[in-house]
């Protein structure tokens, strides 16, 4: 079992290269060429990153094969990340690590002990988290008080990017509540130089509208209240929150056209390619990377975001989601991957290229290429309120991967946006088939736990 394996059993040098991942004292001369403490061990490691992602982490991952002596190979799995892993584990071959973007699934593979532990007094991968790591961010690696991950790549999944000369030729602001975004949308539209892009090919874009319009409208206790099931998703604060949803893609000429056959990285293009469609765009801080490929326009010029607008004179907010990495056979160049990638310098090398925010806390903000980086990780530092990504905090059956009845359900409510309390309705019903039992307290007793699979008692 994977969880059977403890990093007690690494060797002193790698344990000294993990203690040195809890400094930030990685700098000079490393082993490379095939030298260091790990030479001629393999480790695989899995995450969803394709494109300009992939070859980013791939510049981490380089630079980790030079200070150890290991051979890392990347494997790509796509939005079916989590399918892949259990297909993997299945038959008895997992990659060593993983950078999975759902806490729901780690702390399901964790229940499952398919996951090594990184707590416990030998845990030098523990101790690079604890000294990089804010208490939040340590606790969103955690299932049932152990720690099992550590963040290697977060997102700011709360602004709205434009294009400045189209804000410019509607003589517009970018709007700081949501009657101001109504208003704009409908001046942009006038203007004839495009909308909004919604690429709803892609279910986990449609999860991050209503996650934003959710925490705003409802407010935090019940964000949290309805991510472990302790609530219903036909409660009536769900219901408004669809409401809200339905009204703005409803709005005369406020969307792109054919929204379900638009991809996300083809809506980067529609907005800030060299034929625009669209004025703006709602996704997280990684459009950057996108708009960089495209080369069109600049970040930070052409290019710009604001933040998601109050509603209702709603606090700063931010929903945050993140890659935390976490190993499925415990071989100590496995868990001295997971140390490497807790550590400032990993961070610092992934910052530099763009497209990436980080939570190690002792990544220097002058790792940012451009001011725009650095504005959205202050964003997301200086927010009033911080929630993870509700989708990804449920079962996977639920909210995380291409077949998930979250990400299909809301695909049919932009097709036919008439009936959010129906919608909220088979939500409900997909939710109790995906945690194993209803939300209500009285029908299962204690309520559903974060998470979990199953009632409290067994049952489900």
């Amino acid at each position: 079992m994977a969880g059977s394996v403890r990093l007690g059993a690494a060797p002193a040098a790698v344990l000294a290269l993990l203690v040195l991942a809890t400094t930030g004292c990685l700098r000079g001369a490393g082993a490379g060429d095939g030298d260091g403490p790990l030479a001629g061990a393999t480790v695989e490691v899995a995450a969803i990153w394709t494109g300009a992602e992939q070859a980013h982490f791939q510049a981490v991952l380089a630079a980790f094969e030079r200070r150890t002596g290991a051979t890392v190979r990347y494997t790509s799995g796509g939005d079916d990340l989590p399918a892949l892993l259990n297909s993997r584990l299945a038959g008895g071959a997992p990659p060593d690590v993983a950078l999975l973007g759902q806490p729901g699934v780690v702390a399901q593979l964790a229940r499952r002990g398919e996951l090594t532990e990184l707590s416990g007094a030998a845990a030098a991968a523990a101790a690079a988290a604890a000294a990089n790591f804010s208490p939040p961010w340590r606790e969103f690696g955690m299932v049932d008080g152990r720690l099992y991950g550590v963040y290697f790549k977060v997102a700011n999944k709360s602004v709205i990017w434009y294009r400045t000369d189209a804000f410019q030729q509607a003589g517009v602001e970018p709007p700081r509540s949501w009657p101001e975004l109504v208003r704009v949308t409908g001046t942009l539209a006038d203007a004839g130089v495009g909308t909004m892009a919604v690429p709803g090919a892609d279910g986990w874009v449609l999860t991050d509208w209503f996650e934003n319009i959710y925490l705003r409208t409802a407010g935090p206790a019940r964000y949290d209240q309805l991510a472990r099931h302790e609530i219903g998703w036909t409660d009536p604060s769900v219901v408004g929150a669809l409401a809200l949803l339905r009204d703005y893609w409803t709005l005369d000429r406020a969307i792109q056209d054919h929204p379900l056959q638009l991809k996300f990285v083809q809506a980067v293009a529609d907005v800030f390619g060299g034929r625009p469609k669209s004025a703006m765009l709602f996704q997280a801080d990684f459009v950057a990377a996108e708009i960089n490929r495209l080369g069109t326009v600049a970040v930070g010029e052409g290019a710009r975001f604001f933040d998601w607008p109050s509603i209702g004179g709603s606090p700063p907010a931010v929903v945050t989601a993140g890659d935390q990495a976490v190993s499925l056979t415990g071989t100590p160049a496995a868990l001295a991957l997971i140390a490497y990638l807790a550590s400032p310098e990993a961070a610092e090398i992934a910052a530099r290229q763009g497209g990436f925010l980080s939570a190690n806390r002792n990544l220097p903000p002058s790792a940012y290429p451009d001011p725009v980086s650095r504005e959205l990780a202050e964003s997301l530092v200086g927010a009033e309120l911080l929630r993870f990504d509700l989708s990804d905090l449920t079962p996977q059956a639920f909210g995380g991967g291409t077949n998930a009845s979250m990400w299909r359900l809301l695909q049919d409510f932009l097709a036919e946006p008439d009936d959010p309390a129906g919608l909220a309705a088979r939500l409900e019903a997909a939710a109790e088939r995906a945690f194993g039992c209803p939300s209500a307290p009285d029908r299962c007793a204690g309520g559903c736990p974060p998470m979990a699979g199953s009632c409290p008692d067994g049952s489900g």
